[in-house]
């Protein structure tokens, strides 16, 4: 409707939008809300709404000026999700409506994609839904379903096999609609599709030299690469014990969706390329036995890689301090309060705004302390360390995550903890 274009500037539809960096808040773009290219670190700001917060969009948006970036502007990838919350918030601006009015009228009522909902329904045993699975504490079992406002424009979607197929069907048709009207434009069509940071092509495991890439790179959206030899547009989503993979070879008119209740990357990347395969005429891998070898290897290379961490524990240290002296309240310049309090003669950790992280601190070795979340679902487990003035007083808290395979979004690492005046 020609009421925005990709390179107009966030400020000049969003006002008060901010990121902590002047220049770099006067020049970002639409675009650049959609590339992973901002500075912003890996996950940044995630923690401000996931796991679910009190906080809303409104909120959320205002606090991205206190987050420091990591990286130059337009310098690095790295994945962020608060950045698709502002391009949520942009449109409500420009529509008049909310992202998820928006986005069921404009495009899900339009493409005919009748069982797909931005609202989930009520819980109850009406609710016709998978259920999500997760491995905790060593086993598989159902977690709870991840619901969130805030989340909805960065991944929000609840859709089934039959209306992700109708979406494929319209994205490599070029945006035109099964009545030949067209949902956007070939113009449109080519810019999502045109890959505006570039990635490392990496090194695949042994097993999956198949994938390794020629190119590769983030467009609008979607991740553009080659899969033998022909362009393949693909992304990946993920919530608490639901994954997937969308992933189309458009010079073939092909294309693959794999949705599931359990968080295994290993399952939907098996079914996708064994599915393009098929198409290709591709015959040289077993996706499910390459799969299942790489995996058994990564596991046992983070099982030691575990087993390090404690290895160099000083289990003769004790606390600087009394346990009473760590706890207080402390802030987070873009978080917020964080309250560490005694109970039962234990330090206990709660996030103000998170109502989920509420974990029991144990102390680890020196000024350092593990805090477990009682809710063991959320498999994020942090370290939080102290540091002291002269005086014996608390300067400040860091935190960090266990285990190198907790969940990007849990950006513990970019916390600051200052005792609270």
């Amino acid at each position: 409707e020609g009421k925005l274009k990709w390179d107009d500037r966030v400020i000049d539809t969003l006002p008060g939008f901010r990121l902590s960096d002047p220049f770099v808040t006067r020049e970002m773009t639409i675009r650049d809300l959609l590339v992973h290219r901002s500075g912003l670190g890996l996950g940044a700001g995630d923690l401000l709404f996931w796991p679910p917060t009190t906080y809303n969009r409104h909120q959320i948006v205002e606090r991205l000026a206190r987050i420091p970036l990591a990286t130059s502007f337009r310098g690095a990838y790295a994945y962020d999700n608060v950045l698709y919350l502002v391009a949520g918030e942009v449109i409500e601006k420009v529509t008049g409506q909310s992202w998820e009015n928006y986005v069921s009228n404009r495009l899900l009522k339009r493409i005919g994609m009748s069982s797909t909902v931005v609202e989930p329904p009520a819980m109850g045993p009406e609710r016709n839904m998978a259920t999500p699975h997760a491995f905790v504490d060593g086993r598989v079992r159902t977690v709870k379903p991840f619901e969130s406002d805030n989340d909805k424009p960065a991944g929000g979607i609840l859709a089934n096999a039959a209306d992700i197929a109708k979406w494929m069907i319209v994205f490599l048709n070029r945006g035109k609609l099964a009545d030949g009207s067209a949902l956007y434009s070939e113009a449109v069509a080519k810019e999502l599709e045109t890959f505006v940071t570039p990635l490392p092509t990496g090194t695949p495991d042994p097993e999956l030299q198949a994938l390794k890439a020629n190119f590769r790179g983030y467009a609008l959206g979607l991740g553009v690469s080659d899969y033998r030899g022909r362009k393949l547009i693909t992304h990946t989503g993920g919530l608490p014990g639901m994954t997937s993979r969308l992933a189309w070879l458009p010079e073939l008119n092909v294309g693959v969706a794999v949705l599931t209740n359990q968080e295994s990357s290993d399952a939907w990347n098996s079914i996708a390329w064994t599915v393009l395969d098929h198409y290709l005429g591709a015959t040289d891998t077993n996706w499910v036995d390459a799969y299942s070898k790489v995996k058994s290897r990564r596991d046992a290379d983070q099982a030691k890689a575990d087993a390090a961490t404690s290895a160099v524990r000083d289990t003769t240290s004790t606390p600087s301090l009394a346990l009473t002296k760590y706890a207080g309240t402390y802030t987070d310049t873009w978080y917020g309060d964080i309250a560490i309090t005694m109970e039962g003669g234990k330090l206990v950790m709660r996030f103000s705004k998170t109502p989920s992280l509420v974990g029991d601190m144990e102390h680890w070795q020196h000024d350092t302390f593990v805090v477990k979340w009682r809710e063991r679902e959320l498999r994020a487990d942090a370290f939080v360390t102290f540091a002291l003035n002269p005086d014996g007083s608390i300067d400040q808290g860091k935190m960090k995550a266990v285990s190198a395979s907790t969940d990007f979004s849990f950006d513990f690492q970019d916390l600051l903890l200052k005792p609270k005046k």
